[in-house]
């Protein structure tokens, strides 16, 4: 990847819309080449889809909570269920594997504190193999970068 498949995705990032017209007009490049380029770049795996930014707040999902869980033990069969459960439930919209005390954080989006409560209560906590859950509420949201600092 050289400093043109850099601005490339940079200007691709920002604005995924872009007509290749105008993105080569960006980038310095005719259409035809930059459109190769944009191609290479997905079939490499550099751009693995294009997606809108929806405005969770106008969907009526303004709270964020953060989920520190902790499983009972590292055990297979256990790791695998948990994630299985947290692929198919659609309030998860971000599970992160980490170090530490705590095995995975999650973010979580809710209506509000009872939509929330309703989740945890109804669906999460039945999932076997979760020996504690903590959650951590966001009062605001100071920055979200969509793009890579390329």
């Amino acid at each position: 990847m050289d400093a043109i498949d850099r601005q490339i995705l940079r200007e691709l990032q920002r604005n995924a819309r872009i007509s290749n017209e105008e993105l080569s007009e960006k980038v310095n490049l005719s259409p035809s080449p930059c459109l190769r380029r944009v191609r290479k770049l997905e079939a490499n795996g550099f751009i693995e889809g294009y997606s809108a930014k929806v405005n969770q707040e106008a969907c009526g999902l303004a709270m964020n909570v953060f989920v520190s869980v902790r499983l009972e033990k590292p055990e297979e069969h256990i790791i695998k269920h948990f994630e299985d459960a947290v692929a198919n439930l659609d309030e998860i919209v971000e599970c992160y594997l980490i170090a530490g005390n705590r095995d995975y954080l999650l973010r979580v989006v809710a209506a509000d504190l009872k939509d929330y409560e309703r989740f945890i209560r109804e669906r999460f906590s039945k999932v076997p193999g979760i020996d504690s859950i903590e959650s951590s509420f966001a009062f605001g949201h100071v920055k979200q970068q969509a793009g890579l600092p390329l």
